[in-house]
């Protein structure tokens, strides 16, 4: 006999944690499995402040943050060192997880699964960077487990390909350990991180591209030296505009992409805007009873939210127990509209208020945020394409809707 849970939570990180907690609370029996050797996923390498802010109301560090959950977690059967390599659905409410960990090759029955497995770096092959395979070459990520978690600094002279938060955040990293971050490299007009962390380029003085990639590396066993060329507007190179900076590390930070192959693997569909599962207002994909959160779902930029979408997916594995699946008498498709690049869950009941989460494809001042069919409208300062939109649509204003409900994003007159 296999043993039984109601609940498997893959992924120990922020939004899998965050689910295992809830779960336990609605009075489920929860198995939460992660293949790290500890749980927080990202967190403990995140030793900067900038957590908490909207969940737990204070401003925290990523190892506190995640300590505060781990301290939540008592009567939660959790696995480390646990790696699942096969998700079977057998029937609506009985799915198998089989896993290997240092116990050996196991496979468990559940009702749900909840899936938080979050995302991982693009790397240098995928954002066409060629030239010579030498050492110096990381993703953000890597150079953060090392200087982090393992005290090793992995160069000095450094170039940093992409403007977003993960990219800003170790400009300021390897700046403070005394390295000369020679530029950040950005590919798009516009920068792709948080105000708060741009500050950072102009605190440390760090030269940052905008419209320029970088598209070769060159060195003996070492990088040594780097070509940036400037884009127009249409992405292309522009001739004659390459030039070279000597550097001996190159760090990537291009972007994530939603790590989701076990669930590809069994049908679930999957979103190209997001590159996470399509889902409903309760995080469950189009296989009935499996639910997906963080990361996993889509890109977020505050682990806030990564909980949030935790708790709701726990939310929807209780509901779909007890009523032997997610009941509605009908589904309103949720659209993008005008500049809006992504946006989520895609399916909503009407039946219970739901917070939606979006980007936009560019940024502009003084717009209007609108849902036509159900007449909602907010005004806002300024919309980027680094910072999500998340808004509360409720249940009363989403019934307004027939078939579907357009999210669209329109500059002010």
């Amino acid at each position: 006999m296999l043993e039984s849970y109601d609940v498997v939570v893959i992924g120990g990180g922020p939004a899998g944690m965050g689910a295992a907690i809830k779960a336990k609370e609605l009075g489920l029996k929860v198995l939460l499995l992660d293949d790290n050797d500890f749980l927080g996923g990202i967190l403990p390498q995140c030793i900067h402040p900038g957590f908490g802010l909207h969940y737990f109301k204070e401003e925290l560090t990523g190892p506190e943050f995640a300590y505060r959950l781990i301290n939540k977690l008592d009567g939660v059967e959790v696995k480390t060192s646990a790696r699942v390599i096969e998700i079977q659905n057998y029937s609506d409410l009985e799915k198998f997880v089989t896993y290997v960990s240092p116990e050996g090759v196991k496979k468990v029955a559940t009702k749900t699964i909840i899936y938080a497995a979050g995302a991982r770096e693009r790397h240098a092959f995928e954002i066409g960077i060629v030239g010579d395979r030498v050492a110096g070459i990381y993703t953000a990520g890597e150079a953060q487990a090392l200087m982090d978690l393992y005290g090793i600094l992995p160069g000095r002279d450094i170039v940093i390909v992409g403007s977003g938060d993960v990219g800003l955040i170790m400009a300021r990293r390897f700046a403070l350990e005394g390295c000369n971050v020679k530029a950040v490299i950005e590919l798009m007009p516009y920068p792709g991180g948080l105000a708060r962390n741009l500050m950072i380029l102009k605190d440390f003085n760090i030269p940052l591209y905008l419209s320029h990639k970088v598209v070769e590396v060159r060195g003996r066993k070492r990088v040594e030296k780097v070509k940036v060329v400037k884009v127009d507007e249409n992405l292309r190179e522009i001739p004659g505009s390459e030039f070279w900076i000597e550097a001996d590390t190159l760090i990537i930070s291009a972007g994530l992409i939603p790590n989701v192959k076990l669930l590809q693997e069994i049908g679930v569909r999957i979103d190209p805007a997001t590159g996470g599962p399509v889902v409903n207002d309760r995080l469950e994909t189009s296989v009935p009873g499996i639910f997906v959160a963080g990361n996993s779902l889509l890109i977020n930029d505050l682990v806030d939210y990564v909980v949030e979408q935790g708790e709701t997916a726990a939310e929807g594995a209780k509901e779909f127990i007890e009523n032997g699946g997610i009941k509605s008498t009908r589904w309103i498709k949720l659209v993008k509209g005008e500049n809006v690049r992504l946006v989520a869950p895609h399916y909503l009941s009407g039946e219970r208020d739901v917070w939606i989460y979006a980007r936009v494809q560019r940024p502009i001042e003084d717009v209007t945020l609108e849902f036509p069919e159900i007449g909602k409208k907010l005004r806002l300062p300024v919309v980027k394409p680094s910072e999500m939109l998340r808004i509360k649509l409720r249940g009363e204003e989403i019934r307004k809707a027939k078939e579907k409900i357009t999210m669209q994003v329109v500059k002010n007159e």
